[in-house]
């Protein structure tokens, strides 16, 4: 079961990292932005095909979706210098408490 979720944590960092390139691919016009930014996307699903095979796949979509739009807010603030009002924060540290409980109760059913 760790396994499953290592590559699913991988998953998470593949399409983070994609997403970050995006505005630096400037629309798909760099040629190595965007052909990282495809290795990251086709990455990340490469790596999630081993998870659904474990885990029920709205499970893992809440956390590889909520995680991810957690991380890229973050990231987003730290290196783009987007703001983030408080009650966006509130609502990603919500994020991230449902992909807690969603993982937490979820493993009773497996």
């Amino acid at each position: 079961m760790t396994k499953t979720y290592l590559f699913l944590i991988a998953a998470i960092f593949c399409e983070v990292a994609g997403t970050m390139l995006l505005p630096i691919t400037q629309n798909f016009t760099k040629l190595i932005p965007t052909s990282v930014l495809a290795f990251c996307y086709l990455s990340a699903f490469y790596l999630l095909t081993f998870v659904v095979n474990k885990l029920p796949i709205a499970i893992v979509y809440a956390t590889w979706s909520g995680l991810g739009v957690f991380t890229i807010a973050i990231l987003g603030y730290i290196f783009f210098k987007q703001n983030l009002s408080w009650q966006a924060i509130l609502g990603l540290f919500l994020i991230v408490l449902g992909v807690v409980l969603v993982n937490s109760y979820s493993s009773k059913l497996i």
